[in-house]
């Protein structure tokens, strides 16, 4: 009976997204629908958490806009997302990065690595 189920579940998942990992800095293409019409809307900012878990799979991105903390939750396997972009890679030495939301200014970028 499990093996049914994971065959349904693994039909949608993608295979097409890049690696990323917590820290890393990302812009994601994500399709919006206002009324009739559908656009692409940018989102850029660092990965604070990834919660693992097949097809209901998500990850928590954050960035600071106009000197607001914001933050959403993608579900990684998502036809909303349009392209996921790893803009840098960042070391870090936690799986949930939610210390950056008390950080402000430099103290809130992380080490970069090439």
């Amino acid at each position: 009976m499990n093996s049914v189920i994971k065959k349904i579940e693994d039909r949608g998942l993608r295979n097409d997204l890049p690696e990323f990992r917590v820290g890393d800095t990302v812009r994601l293409q994500v399709k919006v629908r206002e009324g009739e019409k559908e656009r692409i809307q940018s989102f850029e900012g660092v990965v604070i958490r990834i919660n693992r878990g097949g097809n209901r799979a998500t990850f928590t991105v954050r960035k600071v806009s106009y000197g607001v903390g914001v933050e959403r939750i993608f579900p990684l396997h998502s036809q909303r997302i349009e392209k996921i972009q790893v803009l840098n890679h960042s070391r870090v030495r936690r799986a949930r990065l939610y210390y950056l939301r008390n950080l402000q200014g430099k103290a809130a970028r992380l080490d970069t690595t090439a």
